[in-house]
């Protein structure tokens, strides 16, 4: 198939930018996109803060407190110097869309970095489905060029860091709201005042998902998730393994944000799952089409990480081994092959016999 690779100059950015992130602490009071100002009132001067809603445009100017309190100009020098940072991650952001990176729609963008700066990905929510599949260009060094288009935003948490973090974000209703006052509450098919999911008047989905660690006749009902402001989610098998150890990776969005993601291993082999799960033809065709993208790009790299993630897959019991042979046949032949050569070729590096993993001689 011939996945398109990324240049080292292209990786790089997304590389710096990716950590730059990690290490940039938001505040939530005065963010970047404002200014500082000293206003003379009665012949003292004071600092204010000019800000404005990216999504309304409207302007609103914040008291600070007086330009002799020698810790609020620390405060604003220190600003000074994030704001050339945020400019230099809003040209790498630019440089990476250029070279033509996966970008979000304008509401995913948004609903995500609003999400970012109360708190989810801070208690350690995982950005799942499609919207993280556009993240790994940078992270497996290939571009793809298909499969990108979803009308929804899939977000996961573990039941158990969301009982044992104690913390919660905001309102997660109020939060999107705030963008879109149309977004409502989907009614929970089990009944009850609970939700996982809202919906705005265009039809686009944030629905929230909880690994399902128990029989599939327990998946209706929505599991209480304390750390995510009221809202509930959705329980689902497989999960756990998509979101076990999750990495860090960017959304192209302003001067970009960071996210939890699964890793790109984890990506590949649980599509190949789900894709077995599925009866709408559409959805099973881009479960297959990101897999064998991830395969190929892991190819040039990262396969070692891919065949132990596999390993670990079929190690789960009967029902998975199924799984995994049938989701390996859907893919396009040449990507089956190329999988199988992978196992075939390192699963001795884990002690493990290939015979024993699926591979097919």
């Amino acid at each position: 198939m011939g996945v398109r690779l990324l240049d080292q100059a292209t990786q790089t950015v997304f590389a710096d930018l990716n950590q730059r992130l990690q290490d940039v602490a938001f505040d939530e009071a005065f963010p970047e996109n404002g200014s500082f100002s000293k206003t003379t009132v009665k012949g003292r001067d004071y600092w204010y803060y000019d800000g404005y809603d990216p999504l309304s445009g409207a302007k609103s100017r914040k008291y600070v407190g007086p330009a002799s309190d020698p810790a609020i100009s620390d405060r604003v020098t220190a600003f000074e110097r994030s704001k050339v940072a945020f400019r230099t991650r809003l040209e790498a952001v630019r440089m990476l869309r250029a070279a033509g990176l996966p970008i979000p729609d304008s509401m995913t963008g948004v609903v995500i970095e609003r999400l970012a700066r109360a708190g989810f990905f801070r208690l350690r929510g995982v950005l799942v489905g499609t919207i993280a599949f556009q993240t790994y260009a940078g992270i497996v060094g290939a571009r793809p060029d298909r499969n990108l288009q979803t009308g929804d935003l899939d977000l996961a948490q573990d039941h158990g860091i969301s009982i044992a973090i104690g913390d919660e974000v905001d309102s997660i209703h109020a939060q999107i709201m705030q963008i879109d006052e149309t977004f409502c509450a989907v009614p929970s098919l089990s009944g009850g005042m609970k939700t996982s999911a809202f919906v705005n008047a265009r039809g686009y989905k944030v629905e929230f998902l909880v690994p399902n660690r128990g029989s599939d006749d327990y998946s209706g009902g929505l599991t209480t998730m304390p750390a995510l402001g009221g809202v509930a989610a959705q329980p689902l098998r497989f999960l756990d393994f998509l979101i076990r150890n999750p990495i860090k990776s960017v959304i192209l969005h302003g001067g970009g944000v960071s996210v939890y993601v699964p890793s790109p291993e984890r990506f590949a082999v649980h599509k190949l799952i789900v894709a077995t799960r599925r009866r709408d033809r559409e959805k099973i065709a881009k479960d297959i089409g990101q897999s064998a993208f991830l395969v190929e790009a892991l190819a040039h790299g990262r396969s070692a990480d891919l065949v132990d993630v596999w390993i670990e897959a079929w190690q789960r019991g009967a029902k998975w081994q199924e799984a995994l042979d049938r989701g390996r046949s859907m893919l396009p032949p040449e990507i089956a092959l190329m999988l199988n050569d992978l196992i075939s070729g390192q699963a001795r590096l884990f002690d493990v016999d290939p015979a024993d993993v699926g591979v097919r001689s």
